[in-house]
């Protein structure tokens, strides 16, 4: 079976900082793989790549067998990908509804004479992009009012809307960046299901995640990077147990530097947090969870 996204020796380099080095990774139609790693490790950026933000210094990305490498993020998005990002990124002053609302443009076509005449075909559309926002606002489980302004929601709701609008495009693969990141236990149970639910769709999925258990728990395979580079690719259970990965988070002594536990003080990221996150996420919120020998020392992922 082809692959669904096929990354082939990715390299981004800012200046004389090489932020993802050779990475190489696939994946097919309906699949759950995970993109880990500490801080500093290129994991946003090779997200960054991948939808067209960031314009990688050599190596190929393809979907369903076209190269995306050298398109824009809207050509991207076009071919079938959609995304979440660290920080939401929301509208935070137009109505819940309304933003879920707007992923449905990529795909719903509109003459601008009939927006500005607003013809039946016109509120025809309209009508289409209220149904697929109801949808998804129901399928991801917001039980908030979707009527008021997003950023008004409890953060963990403010996840749900970010989730809902990208498969409001109707994507082939979505791309997920930290979307545990400030939720509660409670929350991050429910998440794990809606992943699970998003790829009973037929959804292939990429998650960026500093929750070693919700990853180990969901993932059928997981991709490991460390200043860049690629150093393993494997089942859950073979990554956990990979020399590798275990040095890469804990370093070579016995006992880890910094932060221990199972899960590690003070997320930061590509995108920093400081203070809120996105429209009205809170501070200092941290994941808990992860499997015994891992402990993730966190820094500024590039």
């Amino acid at each position: 079976m082809s692959a669904l996204l096929e990354v082939a020796d990715l390299h981004l380099a800012f200046g004389g900082v090489k932020a993802v080095d050779g990475l190489s990774f696939q994946v097919h139609e309906a699949e759950i793989v995970s993109v880990i790693g500490p801080n500093g490790a290129g994991k946003t950026s090779a997200f960054n790549c991948i939808t067209g933000f960031y314009r990688a210094t050599s190596g190929a990305i393809t979907i369903d067998g076209t190269d995306v490498t050298r398109l824009r993020p809207s050509a991207v998005a076009a071919r079938g990908v959609s995304r979440t990002f660290q920080n939401v990124r929301l509208f935070g002053d137009l109505p819940v509804l309304d933003n879920v609302r707007a992923g449905t443009h990529l795909w719903l076509r509109q003459h601008v004479f009939d927006a500005l005449l607003h013809t039946p075909r016109y509120r025809r559309t309209e009508q289409v992009a209220t149904d697929e926002a109801h949808r998804w606002l129901d399928f991801v489980g917001l039980r908030a009012d979707r009527t008021g302004p997003a950023r008004a929601l409890p953060y963990g709701e403010q996840r749900r809307v970010e989730i809902a609008r990208a498969l409001a495009r109707h994507p082939k693969l979505l791309l997920l960046d930290e979307p545990a990141a400030g939720l509660n236990h409670g929350e991050k149970l429910e998440l794990l299901e809606l992943i699970r639910r998003i790829r009973d769709l037929g959804i292939a999925i990429v998650l960026i995640e500093h929750d070693m258990g919700l990853v180990m728990e969901v993932s059928q395979r997981v991709v490991v990077l460390n200043f860049g580079k690629e150093i393993a690719d494997g089942s859950p259970e073979a990554v956990r147990r990979d020399p590798a990965v275990i040095e890469a988070y804990l370093g070579s002594d016995d006992e880890p530097s910094g932060a221990t536990g199972d899960e590690p003080a003070g997320q930061t990221g590509d995108e920093e947090r400081s203070g809120a996150t996105g429209d009205g996420g809170p501070s200092g919120q941290t994941g808990d969870g992860g499997p015994s020998g891992l402990t993730e020392e966190r820094t500024a992922d590039a």
